[in-house]
């Protein structure tokens, strides 16, 4: 686990995470003040379309207060707290990168939401967390650095009780990358293995999910993530003096190659939503 979550590392999203006490602190928040979710919800949702995308899997799964989620790469615990927030379910947010969860889990504890959002360092392909049983399991642009999706699929089967549901978005292949598309998609994106929407649904089905509903994201992901890149570009002073310009060159860096490869159709994106037998 330790060599898996030094290397995530060359992704700048997961580099510095500290960065939000950052944006906190230009708010006038210090390090010792009680939070609300809202103060966080601008800077700890890593994926595309923010809450939103969370909302997306409280209206399709009917998650409420008795659901126990488990959400798989939980980053500093953004949609995690969110969903707790917003439902009162109870959430296991399971994270690789050391830094990434002890970040989310004093984020939590400011937030008064430690009873709800149990922080958790550990990888999944380890195997399912006390004995499995979840009614949902959510997971946002994170499959992606799995290649090895048979045992991943298997392991997330066997996280859900029976007639338990599945909620993820992840990457989709459009077209064929070039050896340099293939050089970013590794080295800074940290994607290894990218199949097709076709492929994944097979490998769904293959591991035992029924009832797939599968959308394609590809435009509005495109969409989203040149808007991102040309945010961050534009408040780039901004993010400078507030973070420095390592950090802001790192995202600046980020931003614009995930923006290309969806730009040049290389990227797609796909929500599904799949039950566990």
């Amino acid at each position: 686990m330790a060599e898996a979550s030094g290397a995530m590392k060359s992704m700048k999203l997961y580099d510095k995470v500290e960065r939000i006490y950052n944006e906190l602190h230009a708010r006038g928040i210090d390090d010792d003040s009680p939070l609300d979710v809202e103060d966080l919800t601008p800077f700890d949702q890593y994926h595309y379309h923010g809450t939103a995308a969370v909302d997306a899997a409280v209206a399709s799964l009917g998650i409420g207060p008795e659901t126990r989620v488990l959400e798989v790469g939980a980053g500093i615990g953004g949609p995690a707290r969110y969903l707790a927030a917003a439902t009162g379910c109870r959430v296991t947010a399971l994270e690789i990168q050391p830094d990434l969860d002890e970040v989310g889990a004093g984020l939590t504890a400011r937030c008064g939401l430690q009873d709800r959002v149990a922080h958790v360092c550990g990888d999944v392909l380890d195997g399912p967390l006390d004995g499995g049983g979840f009614d949902v399991l959510i997971s946002y642009l994170v499959f992606l650095h799995i290649p090895d999706r048979a045992r991943l699929f298997a392991t997330c089967r066997a996280a859900l009780r029976p007639g338990g549901r599945i909620f993820t978005e992840d990457f989709t292949k459009r077209c064929e990358p070039t050896a340099e598309d293939w050089a970013a998609l590794e080295e800074k994106v940290l994607c290894p293995y990218l199949p097709s929407a076709e492929e994944y649904a097979a490998q769904l089905e293959a591991a035992g999910f029924a009832d797939l509903a599968l959308e394609d994201m590809s435009r509005s992901w495109t969409e989203f993530t040149a808007e991102r890149h040309a945010a961050f570009a534009a408040a780039r002073p901004r993010h400078q003096e507030i973070h420095g310009p390592e950090i802001t060159a790192g995202l600046a860096d980020f931003y614009g190659t995930v923006a290309g490869l969806y730009g040049r159709g290389v990227l797609g994106g796909l929500r599904f939503v799949a039950t566990s037998p």
